[in-house]
């Protein structure tokens, strides 16, 4: 039996070494652009810290002396296991702070990417206000403006749109945060990662309204799709070039993930998902939410199953480039 440090010492060997540059497309990440073919062994939906479930006037205040104490260690765990890059979901008015990210990229390495957007699930209550009485165009030159300028005074720049949907009928709010999201993408050319989790009815509304505006589905992001039982419906779904994000990886469902997974492969749309774990490193404070999983336990598992390194690497370094780089994705 391969023993548990073995495979995921291979995956590191394997995998952490970026890609040869083939251009110079580049991302924002928050020290800066990069050539998006060094983004490398990527997990794309994690959170470095925030504080949801506090009152909104709070989320961006953290005790910073035990933040570095507590994710500063375990980002250099998760680069000595082959991570290159981080997505960072926290939002603004839910503990988004571009400046800590900063920080806690130059002690460790990691490649932090931050969003822009709003939101909209935990019944709204990460809104801010004015969006309420603003035009959808009104707050998407907020967005822009974020990837044009800058972030709260830096010049950090975001690398995607984070939305998100609350159960059942899309909301006023939910609907027109995501219309603003797609008139950023139409000016920027960034992707959108949507919470949306099994809310098909919310799938179907985003997908009309990309139709509407004429974006292709291969700039949205179903984000926690791995909630979603029907299987047939990920795939269709991935069929039309939608980005099917499995995000919630954790030692107790290895066996569904791989069973997901491998319907994919079965179907030829490995080069449609997204894999991480919707992690936290300090949630309001509290004990680290685990994101080592996929490189620790699924990536192994995956490999002792008939997939091969060429497939971990279309999976984890090529779709997270692909997913997230800069284009206008217009359909005629």
């Amino acid at each position: 039996m391969i023993g548990r440090w073995i495979l995921p010492l291979l995956v590191f060997f394997i995998f952490s070494q970026p890609s040869p540059a083939s251009g110079q497309e580049t991302i924002p990440t928050v020290n800066g652009p990069i050539q998006i073919e060094h983004l490398g062994f990527t997990l794309t939906h994690e959170h470095i810290m925030s504080n949801f479930g506090k009152d909104q006037s709070e989320t961006s205040l953290y005790n910073e002396d035990a933040l570095f104490e507590q994710v500063v260690p375990y980002l250099k765990k998760l680069k000595s296991l082959g991570v290159s890059s981080i997505f960072d979901c926290t939002t603004a008015y839910f503990g988004r702070r571009v400046d800590l990210l900063q920080r806690i990229s130059d002690s460790t390495g990691i490649q932090l990417i931050t969003n822009t957007g709003f939101y909209g699930a935990a019944n709204d209550r990460y809104v801010p206000p004015f969006a309420y009485e603003a035009s959808a165009k009104k707050i998407s030159k907020i967005w822009i403006a974020e990837f044009q300028k800058g972030i709260d005074g830096t010049d950090i720049k975001p690398g995607f749109i984070k939305l998100a949907f609350d159960d059942g009928p899309p909301s006023e709010i939910d609907t027109k945060l995501f219309v603003t999201g797609i008139l950023t993408h139409l000016k920027t050319g960034l992707t959108l990662a949507v919470h949306t989790g099994d809310n098909l009815e919310a799938v179907n509304q985003q997908l009309q309204l990309l139709e509407e505006y004429k974006v292709s589905s291969s700039a949205w992001v179903w984000v926690h799709a791995h909630k979603v039982t029907d299987v047939d419906r990920l795939l269709k779904t991935a069929a039309q070039g939608a980005w099917i994000s499995l995000d919630g990886a954790n030692a107790s469902n290895i066996e569904k993930f791989m069973d997901i997974i491998a319907q994919f492969k079965s179907q030829n749309l490995l080069h449609r998902i997204l894999l991480s774990h919707d992690g936290n490193g300090f949630p309001r404070g509290g004990e680290i939410r685990q994101f080592e999983t996929i490189p620790m336990e699924l990536i192994p598992v995956l490999l002792t199953h008939g997939f091969t390194e060429k497939e971990i690497d279309q999976v984890m370094v090529q779709n997270p480039k692909n997913a997230f780089r800069i284009a206008i994705k217009k359909v005629d």
